[in-house]
């Protein structure tokens, strides 16, 4: 499987992103007030929700098509 990596890594990076800004916001959300947020949960579960997005588009990102079909 050949893959245009410079590609796949922006569609991989911008899905990651999109991944931890939702993952925050959801942990954050559920704050009834603002200055009970816990703040250090929030990043790290941002963080390892990017990494797992990463990992995932290792097996492929419907973004980004294979350069040889196999038959």
């Amino acid at each position: 499987m050949k893959r245009d990596w410079p590609q796949w890594f922006k569609a991989a990076l911008i899905r990651a992103i999109r991944t931890m800004a939702q993952t925050a916001l959801a942990i954050l959300g559920t704050s009834t007030y603002l200055g009970d947020a816990n703040w250090k949960m929030a990043a790290s579960s941002a963080i390892l929700a990017g990494i797992l997005s990463i990992l995932t588009s290792i097996t492929g990102i419907p973004e980004v098509p294979d350069d040889i079909k196999t038959k």
